[in-house]
């Protein structure tokens, strides 16, 4: 069956695609909020813990630090593998369904 723009875009199939998008969304967005401010915290309010050596001239920070940046790459891994996995799939099959 074949709809229309306006149709389609009226369509509970679609408010379901749209609003998973966003909770996905959000969930990694709070989860890089929590990452990222979590270490500016943790710099805030225990300097002494991160400013322990862990070897003669790196301290705690600098891997923490780093682990921040690796966490931000795996956080868009997931969104990646996720949209390629289930969002594009549902994108193209719902397309399918437009008549021009």
């Amino acid at each position: 069956m074949h709809r229309t723009t306006k149709e389609l875009l009226a369509s509970s199939e679609f408010r379901r695609l749209v609003a998973r998008r966003w909770r996905v969304s959000l969930l990694l967005t709070a989860c890089l909020f929590v990452l990222y401010y979590g270490y500016i915290l943790l710099i805030a309010t225990d300097k002494a813990l991160l400013s322990t050596r862990v070897g003669e001239v790196t301290t705690l920070g600098i891997p923490v630090g780093a682990a921040v940046i690796v966490g931000a790459w795996i956080l868009t891994g997931v969104y990646v593998l996720w949209a390629n996995r289930a969002y594009d799939s549902e994108v193209a099959r719902l397309r399918d369904h437009i008549r021009d």
